[in-house]
């Protein structure tokens, strides 16, 4: 997917979703979905646009979270493989999720803890973050409590990949897309 093609999507998201710390998560969770589309060989472009689009219902619906995805995304084109994927990432989905699906789920949950590690650092930098001080921080059950630390685990073991590891490459990918042009428009830190 071009840049033109993902400045449609993001306009999209932004009919849809007016929170800035929204639409920063959504950027997160489209920069962890598109590292790890290359590490898995994936569609970067498609994992991308699955992660940027994840929670385009969620300000407008919070208590029916994803299940209005569906109505809003069919009404922009989007099919129904498409549209089941964003859905998935929803903690009680009944079904075997796919790769792409496990991902969302796991990157959904770690993108928002590793930047809310790095927030409250001297620096608030995730290019000084260490995988230990997260890990540190996921033990401490005061910070970022809305995050679920079963999901944290349990997603990163049904990807097959350590948490450790899956920390370390969530931070890579934040830190490395912070340096790219698309995502200086609204800045993940800052």
């Amino acid at each position: 997917m071009n840049n033109v093609l993902r400045q449609d999507v993001w306009q999209i998201l932004r009919q849809h979703v007016t929170s800035e710390v929204l639409l920063k998560h959504c950027l997160a969770v489209e920069i962890a979905m598109r590292a790890y589309a290359v590490k898995f060989e994936g569609d970067a472009a498609y994992w991308g646009t699955v992660g940027l689009l994840h929670d385009i219902d969620f300000e407008k619906y919070p208590e029916d979270h994803p299940e209005h995805a569906r109505e809003i995304l069919s009404s922009h084109g989007y099919d129904e493989n498409f549209i089941t994927d964003v859905q998935s990432h929803a903690r009680d989905w009944p079904m075997e999720r796919t790769i792409l699906q496990k991902v969302l789920l796991a990157v959904d949950e770690m993108t928002g803890f590793v930047i809310a590690c790095a927030l409250v650092r001297p620096d608030k930098s995730l290019d000084n973050l260490e995988v230990k001080s997260v890990v540190k921080k996921m033990k401490d059950k005061a910070f970022a409590r809305a995050v679920n630390r079963e999901t944290l685990i349990t997603s990163a073991e049904d990807m097959g990949i350590d948490i450790k590891e899956h920390i370390e490459f969530v931070i890579k990918a934040l830190a490395e897309a912070t340096k790219k042009p698309e995502y200086q428009e609204l800045p993940l830190i800052g």
